[in-house]
């Protein structure tokens, strides 16, 4: 193969590995500067930018990016509710929620949506793009101090949530793992994102969803959280 065939190749998978995300704020300004500091990514491309929910709906339908960063105020329609349509429409796109409040309600609302976590506006740049990163590679992401406050609020729920967690703890009170598949619930019981499970272990992202998606099975859940609860209480009972 011609060094030209070898380029294109190379500029395939480098297109290939770019995450296509799509903006929604009713703040230009702030549309603006989140497009320039995802612009300096490699493997980020910014593909649309929306002034209200309506708008990010339809940008979304169209262009189907990777992730939608979705402001919650917005007129028209807010972001909850572009969140939920457009999960309807497109489940396999990741929305995550940018925002300056931390009102539980709104949190809780737009994980309910399906929102894949929950980011406060005064985030780094750095952060915000590996946060990014680990939305689109499957992990849902919540500031400490908002997860603190969640988890406390579900302790005390004691319903659904309670009631799935419980079924999956009493599930893995049952497990029999190999060796591979304890470092990989070890990993993922620790909060760590498919990709880099699969770099710390030196497998492909492939392997790892395979050994997820057998532990997800055993514990008889797909939720990753409810996986990673049961999986951390039933790794430190089986170390004492």
């Amino acid at each position: 193969m011609d060094e030209a065939g070898k380029a294109d190749e190379g500029d395939e998978g480098a297109a290939e590995a770019m995450i296509e995300v799509l903006l929604a704020d009713d703040q230009k300004l702030m549309r603006d500067g989140l497009s320039t500091i995802l612009g300096l990514r490699d493997d980020m491309t910014v593909t649309g930018a929306a002034a209200d929910g309506a708008e990010a709906l339809e940008l979304a339908v169209r262009l189907k990016p990777q992730v939608v960063l979705m402001d919650i105020r917005m007129p028209v329609m807010d972001g909850i509710e572009s969140a939920r349509r457009i999960k309807q429409a497109l489940p396999g796109t990741v929305v995550l929620m940018l925002t300056t409040f931390e009102e539980d309600d709104y949190i809780i609302e737009a994980l309910a949506a399906g929102a894949a976590g929950f980011l406060l506006k005064d985030i780094p740049g750095e952060r915000l793009a590996e946060a990014i990163r680990q939305a689109a590679d499957g992990s849902y992401m919540l500031p400490s101090s908002v997860a603190g406050r969640l988890a406390a609020r579900l302790k005390s729920a004691g319903a659904a949530a309670q009631g799935l967690i419980g079924a999956s703890r009493a599930r893995a009170g049952r497990l029999q793992l190999g060796a591979k598949e304890r470092e990989v619930a070890a990993l993922l019981a620790a909060g760590c994102a498919n990709k880099d499970i699969a770099a710390r272990l030196f497998m492909s992202e492939g392997t790892v969803k395979n050994y997820v998606s057998g532990l997800y099975a055993k514990l008889g859940t797909r939720d990753r959280t409810v996986a990673a609860i049961a999986l951390g209480e039933w790794l430190a009972e089986s170390r004492e």
